[in-house]
This record gives C-alpha cells, sequence and structure tokens, in this order.
C-alpha cells in the first residue's frame, strides 16, 4: 500500500504537468505564421491582431500571483486587473463579427481562464479576418442607458485594438517591476521567440 501511495504521488504532478503543458501548446500565438503576399485592408488588420496575440502571449505567460497582484501606484490597476480589460476589449473587437453589441461579462475569470479565453478570442478575430474582409459592414455597437451608440470598424483600430496593444506594454513593464521579466528570446519584429 505504501509503495502505492508513493508512486501515488509521484505520478499526479506528472500528469498535472503533463496536462497543463498540453493546453499551453494548444493556444494560439505563441509565434507569428508567415506574411501574406499581398497588402490588403484585411491582411494588415490580420498582422495587427497577430502582432497583439503574439504580444499578448509572452506578456501573460507564466504570471506569478505576486505579479497579479502588483500594481505601480495606489491608484493603479492590478496585472490581473489591465488583464482583465484586455479580455474585455478583445470582446469588443469580436462583437463586430458576431454583428452584436458589446456585451461584457459581469463574472470574475481567474488568470488562466482569462489568459486561454482572451488568445481564442483573438484567434476568432483571426479567423473572421480571413474570411470577411469588407470592412465597410462591420460596426462596433454600445448600449447606453436606453439608447444605442453605433461606430464604423474604424473605431476598433484606433480603440480596442490599439488599446489592447498599450496595455500589453502595461502588463510587460509591471511583470518587469514585480521581478519576473519577459522570458529574453521574444521578438516582437521577427514574431517568433528563441529558447
Amino acid at each position: 500500500i505504501m509503495k502505492k501511495i508513493i508512486l501515488m504521488l509521484v505520478f499526479i504532478p506528472i500528469i498535472s504537468f503533463a496536462q497543463t503543458a498540453g493546453q499551453e501548446c494548444n493556444l494560439p500565438f505563441s509565434e507569428i505564421g508567415e506574411y501574406p503576399n499581398e497588402f490588403t485592408e484585411s491582411n494588415i488588420v490580420l498582422r495587427l491582431i497577430e502582432g497583439l496575440g503574439y504580444r499578448y502571449y509572452w506578456a501573460t505567460k507564466s504570471l506569478t500571483e505576486n505579479d497579479l497582484n502588483y500594481k505601480p501606484s495606489d491608484d493603479s490597476r492590478t496585472t490581473h486587473e489591465v488583464i482583465k480589460h484586455i479580455h474585455e476589449l478583445t470582446i469588443m473587437i469580436a462583437s463586430s463579427f458576431e454583428n452584436k453589441m458589446v456585451d461584457l461579462p459581469k463574472e470574475n475569470f481567474d488568470y488562466k481562464s482569462l489568459r486561454e479565453k482572451t488568445l481564442l478570442n483573438l484567434k476568432y478575430i483571426h479567423d473572421e479576418l480571413k474570411s470577411n474582409p469588407d470592412f465597410s459592414k462591420l460596426s462596433i455597437t454600445f448600449k447606453a442607458e436606453d439608447s444605442t451608440m453605433s461606430f464604423p470598424f474604424w473605431n476598433q483600430l484606433n480603440g480596442p485594438i490599439s488599446d489592447a496593444l498599450w496595455h500589453c506594454g502595461q502588463v510587460v513593464m509591471n511583470r518587469r517591476a514585480s521581478g519576473n521579466p519577459l522570458k529574453k528570446g521574444v521578438n516582437v519584429f521577427i514574431g517568433k521567440t528563441s529558447n
């Protein structure tokens, strides 16, 4: 019986690690693929989303509880709150492709769930950009009290997409300040990471 218990204590962490590693491998944007052969509206925005996805993937990888709770000043957001905000921004971007009003979740997600949901939102946006190149039909729509406000896709570019890039930089800065700098070898220019 004692041998069985010891074997279980040895193998359970290995199985757990393997499952976690497997999930991590399935998340998109660990690197950026080859660039398209032509410059089109959708290809340019597609590349922008790939750059955001790559930055987010590495900015949020392997954060500790200490990193997540870090904030540079009393009136700042914690890193966890910044990650939550980036998730909300990806929901706003995705809403244009779903042809529905922006509807932010009320529930609070943990770090791993936020990271996965955000990367999958970006993958959804990426895939939609490939199949829906006509931006003139896309809009971003909000409900404000009793009225509805709608804006063209242009506002996605200078709004949520640019804002998400801005906040990825904030996560990188915060994690450096909390003692867990970005992994060496992350190359946002090339879109690949060396070991």
